[in-house]
């Protein structure tokens, strides 16, 4: 919301969250820029120094986080929306999180019929 003033320059009203999310899509774009300005290695190994926990993830995986993240940090620039780069950062970086406690190795249940849930 802009504040008019008689006296001064106009101002902008937010609420904290709205200033904490601007402030950590800045935050990011400065290390995409990093990433980006960096010459040595893949995406997905230079992404990986930016982002230690992309470690965890194999070299196919690292690459295609690299390429998703850039897409979403574009399309959160793009439109002013940082919950879109928010979201994909948080969950490779839970995907990630995952596989380095060895989830991805535990024996999964799969339920092979349907079960019928009631209406909330």
């Amino acid at each position: 919301m802009d504040v008019t003033r008689r006296d001064g320059e106009d101002l902008v009203l937010m609420t904290k969250r709205e200033a904490a999310a601007r402030e950590r899509l800045l935050e990011l774009a400065a290390q995409l820029i990093a990433v980006s300005t960096d010459d040595r290695g893949t995406l997905g190994a230079r992404m990986a120094r930016a982002f230690p926990w992309m470690l965890a993830l194999s070299p196919t995986a690292r690459e295609t986080c690299a390429t998703e993240l850039l897409e979403a940090a574009r399309a959160s620039f793009g439109t002013g929306q940082s919950h879109l780069v928010a979201a994909e950062m948080t969950a490779w970086r839970e995907t990630a999180t995952a596989i380095a406690a060895g989830l991805d190795q535990a024996p999964v249940d799969w339920i092979d019929y349907e079960v019928e849930v009631e209406r909330p």
